[in-house]
Order: structure tokens, then sequence, then C-alpha cells
């Protein structure tokens, strides 16, 4: 008899290895993600870290809640929980009400994740789907908020900017800060749109790492820099303001819910990009980075049939010497 040590684990080819687990890879995006984070604790200090880790500590509770009723064990060591936290932090100003971005939390682990067939099934992108969510609920919030008044958290003062995040400075028209100021560090935003130099510098870590390749990022940029030139606008302030870097790097790229092969990427990518313009230019620009993500997460099956996946049985074309 052969005891369990020795049994072997059969599975049709083709076997492909690789030293990145799950939980190595999401922990990997978590740390290039740091950079972006520094920036906004340097800003908003104590706000920042604040909202931060009531979504951390909420995305936790509700994987753990979510997995008892499903009769699942939890999955906390795969990361995948603290990094949609993470996520849903990051696109929030950092004065948010915590229990705003607590109940967005909740939508993306609870519902946009664990009830949509979890970690690997998930059609849209969890940090995103709480977001948006919580933007098409603010009508009944508007009913409810005084109710959470007693909730609300004061903190000390905060550097603030005052005026009109920047995205909404540049479609009013308004006179925007210096591209390099804008690009380094300037607090006006979400907390991800603090720094797009900080951004880079975490996508830069992911491209070493071989977590993210660069069709999603190139044919979102580029299709956005020309159509905003063709407008009549500048197209590094449509690049550098709003949820673009975060966008085109970190969510638009998650293994998920994009395309599987690099002509999918890349249509992906470009369509994404077509809906940033439109929202911007024709339409509000509050969060149209996140509404063209997910507007596109919708058509990944569909992308992913048009471009026919590669068959690991399919022998390779030899090409001809001349």
């Amino acid at each position: 008899m052969v005891s369990d040590t020795q049994k072997l684990i059969i599975s049709p080819s083709p076997h492909l290895k690789a030293k990145d687990t799950v939980g190595s890879a999401m922990r990997d995006v978590f740390i290039a993600l740091l950079p972006v984070v520094a920036v906004a604790i340097y800003f908003y200090h104590v706000y920042a870290a604040f909202l931060i880790g009531v979504c951390l500590v909420t995305a936790v509770l509700t994987e753990l809640l979510f997995r008892k009723l499903s009769g699942k064990k939890p999955t906390l060591h795969d990361w995948s929980a603290l990094l949609t936290g993470l996520f849903v932090a990051l696109l929030f100003t950092a004065t948010t009400p915590w229990w705003k971005a607590a109940i967005a939390t909740f939508i993306a682990v609870g519902i946009a994740k664990e009830l949509m067939g979890g970690l690997g099934w998930n059609r849209f992108n969890p940090a995103l789907f709480g977001r948006v969510a919580m933007i098409l609920l603010a009508p009944i919030f508007a009913f409810v908020d005084d109710w959470f008044a007693p909730l609300a958290t004061y903190m000390g003062s905060v550097d603030v900017a005052t005026q009109a995040t920047p995205l909404a400075m540049l479609n009013a028209g308004m006179e925007m800060p210096p591209l390099g100021q804008l690009f380094a560090a300037f607090p006006g935003g979400a907390l991800s749109e603090v720094s797009p130099l900080a951004l880079l510098i975490g996508a830069a870590y992911l491209f070493y790492r071989k977590h993210i390749t660069w069709h999603i990022p190139a044919a979102m940029i580029v299709t956005v820099a020309v159509l905003t030139l063709i407008a009549g606008e500048n197209p590094l302030y449509h690049l550098f303001t709003g949820g673009m870097m975060i966008g085109a790097f970190f969510m638009a790229t998650d293994w998920v819910t994009s395309p599987f092969t690099d002509r999918g990427k890349l249509l992906f990518g470009a369509c994404i990009g077509i809906l940033v313009v439109i929202f911007r230019v024709g339409l509000s620009p509050t969060e149209g980075v996140a509404f063209s993500i997910l507007i596109m997460n919708a058509f990944v099956p569909l992308i992913d049939k048009a471009m026919k996946r590669p068959s690991f049985s399919e022998p390779r074309k030899q090409t001809q010497a001349s």
C-alpha cells in the first residue's frame, strides 16, 4: 500500500513551474503600493493611516465572516483581503468618513470577491466595485449621514487642499499646479493620487517581479494621451491627475479581471483609455477611470474568446529560411 506521503498527484499537461504563489504575488503588489502610502501619510498624517487601518481591519473581518458563513476555511495568508482593503482606502480622500470606507471595503471583499466566486473567479475588480458602489449609493447615504454623525472622528488639523481636486480643476479650466509638482507630490484628491511618481516606483517593482506586463498600461496611457491631444488638451495633466496611474498599473492589470493574451490586453487597455477620455471630456470626470475599468471587466470573456488563447498541443509554425 502506498502511504499518503508517497501518493503522486496526476494532472494533465502542460506542467508549468513557477516559484511565485498567490500569496507572494499579492504581497508584492502590497509592497509596491507602500511608496504612495508613505506619501499619503506624509501629507495627511493620522487621517491617512487611520483610514487605511480601518479598511485593512474591515477586509480581514469581512473575509472571516463570509468564509465562516460559506463553511470555508479562511485564506488570509494569500494577502488578497488585505490588498483589497488597501486598494479601497487608496481610492478615497483622507477625510472620507471612516464608516463609508468600511462599507466600501465590506462590499469589495464580501460581495465583489467572496459572493462572486472567491479569489480567481470574480468578474470585476473588487476594490473598484466597492468604490463605485458607494458612488451609486450616495443618494441613500445622503438621508442617513446624520445617523452616523456621532461616529465622526477628529484627529487634529490636516493640510488638505481645500480647493477642487486637480482633475476637477482641469475639467473646469482652472489654473493647474506645475506639472513637476503634480507628478512628484501634490495633496489633492484620493490617497492614491498624491504622487504619480510613487506609483511608478511601485509599478517598476511589479515589472521587476514580472507580475505585470507593459501591454495594458501602455495601451491605456497612449490612448488617453493621443485622444486628449486631439481634443486640444494637455495629455500630461490627464495622465497625472485622477486615478490614471493607479488604474493603468495596478487596477487594469489585475490578473483575474484582465484578458489572457497580449493582443487582448492591448485591446482591453485601449478601450479603457477611450472610455476614460469620454468620461473626462464629455461627461463628469469623477471616477471615470474606475467606471471605465469596471465596464471593460465585463467584456474580458468576449475579448478572450475573440483573441484565441495559445494552445499547448498545437505545434509552433516553423519559419522557413530565406
